[in-house]
């Protein structure tokens, strides 16, 4: 059976498994850039709702690696509640300038925890292997 060159494998580890591995790695990695760049847009259109939406939906992705119970869930965990705590998000309004007083506040509070909950996405994609800047905990860095 023939396959297509990919310098990023050894021709001896081109079986069916391998390659299979390979396809669905590229298909994550597709989805999640898919999902950022909606992110960045609704993020920069202070669309609230669907920031957090398109951001448990990278979790759901991201999340499927990680041990129930353990660091990374307890710390997704807090973060989601720390947003569930200011309330609701604003389903009718997007962006900040049509909004005033504590509602503005309050918008400012929840933008701040999405964008940690993003930078807590985006570091453990790339912790995972999936993303930009791949960190290997266990190598030394000898740059």
């Amino acid at each position: 059976m023939a396959y297509s060159k990919d310098y990023n494998v050894n021709p001896e580890d081109t079986d069916v498994a391998t390659q299979s591995k390979i396809n669905a790695a590229g298909l994550i990695n597709s989805a999640l850039e898919n999902l950022w760049q909606k992110c960045y847009i609704d993020m920069a259109n202070g669309n609230l709702v669907r920031w957090n939406r398109i951001l448990d939906a990278i979790w759901t992705i991201l999340g499927g690696d990680v041990v129930e119970g353990d660091d990374k869930d307890k710390q997704m965990e807090e973060i989601n509640m720390s947003l569930y705590k200011t309330g609701s998000l604003n389903h009718k309004k997007s962006g900040f300038a049509s909004v005033e007083g504590d509602e503005s506040v309050n918008m400012a509070l929840q933008y701040l925890i999405l964008k940690n909950k993003s930078l807590f996405l985006r570091r453990l994609q790339n912790s995972q292997g999936k993303g930009t800047a791949y960190i290997n905990e266990d190598e030394d860095d000898f740059d």
